[in-house]
């Protein structure tokens, strides 16, 4: 059977809205499209004074990639199947996963309350405003009582004898800018713009520094280090290409910026090489650090982070994958 997920659909469930002898409904009742969803099925006592024995959460079309938790005690099975359509995903496209979940065996006294948990990610198939239905069959011993109902366009949950537990669609909450680096920064004679680093994978012990420097005063200047608080020191350093051979090496004396030139610290060429880091450099985040110069002293700047191996920095930073 499959369960409507479009808008318009009634309010959703809550706890407070939910009929007063409902085995199960669900901990978080609001969620945003696009967005991993926790789901939480709390079983609040069994059936007709009979223990649970097994609990059967439906994921409906328009949730992806479910995966359940196990639970000590409980046997843990998964059901698989062709989703409506295709749906995009971090790595391409899905259009089959996990379509039922079971937890089994165990026992849970009618005088006695436990949860189970899973975790999807709701797409945008249903839009803010309709609710997203996940059926849940409770068995007892013999028993059974499936929470499937669902309201009809301008129906109650209260009005069903078994309605399922529902989570309400909302717009997500408009995000904050994400920090980002200032345009440029005035240091004496130096003019600092887009200071940004790459992102590093986990483990990594070094990350590589950009920007770019004017020089509009009459001496020469000389960049000589720079720190963040993941490295333990950063120094300038040089690529060039030896007979075809890509070789990198400090530049020792700093790095020159003569009065009147704009050097660019980029991939293949100067850069700054932030070593031995204590953790990992995360893309789409902002780093405080600072550059030392011979004769400007020492200029706090702020780093954006761009994705791992990108080539500039990003507009709004890289995405994570979940």
């Amino acid at each position: 059977m499959t369960f409507p997920l479009r808008a318009g659909l009634a309010a959703a469930l809550s706890l407070a809205a939910a009929p007063a002898l409902a085995h199960a409904v669900l901990a978080v009742t609001q969620a945003s499209p696009n967005q991993t969803y926790r789901g939480v099925v709390q079983i609040g006592h069994g059936c007709d004074g009979k223990a649970t024995t097994g609990i059967t959460v439906t994921i409906p079309d328009g949730v992806i990639a479910a995966k359940p938790m196990p639970k000590a005690g409980w046997e843990l099975s998964t059901v698989k199947g062709a989703y409506g359509r295709a749906y995009p995903s971090y790595h391409g496209s899905v259009s089959e996963g996990v379509k039922t979940i079971t937890w089994k065996g165990g026992s849970l006294p009618d005088d006695q309350y436990d949860e189970f948990v899973f975790q999807a990610r709701l797409t945008d198939a249903v839009a803010p405003g309709g609710t997203v239905y996940f059926p849940v069959r409770q068995d007892c011993d013999g028993a059974v009582v499936d929470w499937r109902e669902v309201p009809a366009a301008g129906q109650s949950a209260r009005d069903l004898t078994s309605p399922a537990p529902g989570v309400r669609i909302v717009a997500a909450a408009a995000a904050a800018p994400a920090a980002s680096a200032p345009a440029s920064i005035k240091a004496g004679d130096l003019t600092i713009e887009a200071p940004w680093i790459r992102a590093t994978p986990g483990g990594a012990k070094v990350a590589g520094g950009y920007l770019q420097v004017t020089n509009t005063g009459k001496e020469p200047d000389r960049l000589v280090s720079a720190s963040i608080p993941l490295a333990a020191r950063g120094e300038v350093h040089q690529m060039a290409m030896d007979k075809g051979v890509a070789k990198m090496a400090p530049v020792e004396s700093g790095l020159v910026i003569k009065p009147g030139e704009t050097v660019v610290l980029k991939p293949g060429g100067y850069h700054l090489m932030f070593m031995d880091l204590t953790g990992p450099v995360k893309a789409g985040s902002t780093l405080e650090g600072t550059l030392t110069f011979a004769r400007a002293g020492t200029v706090p700047v702020r780093f954006a982070v761009g994705a791992i191996g990108a080539s500039a920095p990003e507009a709004g930073g890289g995405h994570q994958h979940h």
